[in-house]
């Protein structure tokens, strides 16, 4: 019977539940951020993952990135965010709008399916991004873009939910509910989709869930242990935009490689292509070194807990997919390269072997019109 209470409860659509809603928006900027410069001239702090356990000072970011508090920002709707910015060594800056919320579950899954639609966070975002980095950019961008690219998630934190239930009892009673805040969707998704969404979920305590789709994310925590969650989400999301930006940037050098190939056919001409090689070689190397500095920014060599809720949000934003795609760019820029030289010794070979005759060829016109 306290169950049945327990259970009615968590889905009546009168309960308000309490938390608050958040839009990330990350942006590559750079090749690298000083971040001691940086934290030296606006006195931002540093911060590193706080976890649900105790937990040994080596489970931390290498380089911990800088966050600026900004003033609060209001939105065309009429809500009143809270802001903030985030310098990552690797040339990622993060801004995050926070708003508090309390509701029905109606309420929140349209507000999530509006905050995902809109575009104004990007907007909003990129304008307080350029605005920072004009200020304290000098000096403390390392190879700055002129585009940035961008990735944007979001995070709906339910706080307080009347009768405080468990995780197993919140997915029982409000599993629709809780897929129509991950996805922002507002009508009723099918029973195999609302499978699919929340087979990807993890818990630590008995009270507390973390339910994680491609755009959004859906918690049910305290505010303290929400923060671990949050975190981690948005390095997920820091580590897709940036294996985003090496895919690009390898697919550019390879098509322009392809191009040199198709135009530079004939044995003078695959002269050349060394220089091509060689640009190609640096490409590789660079892009390799900055994929294993993002890669390994952050340990988690005890904290099995927040490692495993990494992956779990690597695995569903993208960045395995991605990863997987620059190894395999960087494999065939690894076979290009190799073939290019090729190419190029033996033209090479050719030169010399066409110099050697006709150093011949005018040894015999002398020789024959000596005699």
């Amino acid at each position: 019977m306290l169950m049945l209470e327990m259970a009615t409860s968590v889905s009546s659509a009168n309960s308000e539940l309490r938390g608050s809603a958040l839009a990330i928006i990350l942006y590559e900027v750079a090749e690298q951020i000083q971040i001691e410069q940086m934290r030296d001239r606006f006195g931002g702090r540093r911060v590193g993952p706080r976890f649900k356990h105790a937990a040994p000072e080596y489970v931390r970011f290498q380089r911990p990135p800088v966050v600026e508090n900004l003033e609060p920002v209001s939105l065309a709707s009429g809500e009143r965010v809270d802001a903030q910015i985030k310098y990552y060594d690797y040339g990622v800056v993060s801004v995050l709008f926070e708003c508090p919320f309390a509701g029905e579950w109606d309420a929140w899954i349209r507000l999530a399916s509006r905050w995902m639609a809109s575009d104004e966070f990007e907007r909003q975002a990129q304008q307080l991004a350029r605005q920072r980095l004009e200020q304290h950019a000098p000096g403390v961008l390392v190879k700055p873009y002129t585009s940035w690219l961008a990735e944007d998630y979001f995070v709906f934190h339910i706080s307080e939910i009347p009768a405080s239930p468990t995780a197993g009892q919140l997915l029982a009673e409000c599993g629709a509910q809780i897929t129509g805040i991950v996805r922002g969707e507002t009508e009723r998704l099918s029973d195999a989709e609302r499978a699919e969404v929340l087979h990807s979920r993890l818990s630590y305590y008995p009270q507390d869930l973390v339910v994680v789709g491609w755009h959004g994310a859906f918690l049910y925590d305290t505010a303290a242990g929400a923060q671990t969650t949050i975190e981690l989400l948005e390095y997920a999301n820091s580590q897709l935009l940036e294996f985003r930006h090496y895919d690009q940037l390898l697919t550019t050098e390879l098509e322009g490689v392809y191009q040199t190939l198709d135009r530079d056919k004939g044995a003078i001409r695959r002269w050349r292509l060394a220089r091509k090689a060689a640009r190609l070689q640096t490409v590789a190397l660079d892009v390799t070194e900055l994929a294993e500095r993002a890669d390994n920014a952050i340990k988690f060599l005890s904290d099995m807990f927040s490692a495993r809720l990494y992956r779990l949000a690597a695995a569903k934003v993208g960045v395995f997919d991605y990863k997987n795609l620059v190894h395999q760019k960087l494999r065939t820029a690894d076979e290009l390269y190799r073939f290019m030289i090729e190419q190029f010794q033996q033209a090479r070979a050719f030169v010399l072997e066409l110099m050697v005759v006709v150093i011949l060829i005018i040894e015999l016109v002398y020789l024959f019109r000596g005699k």
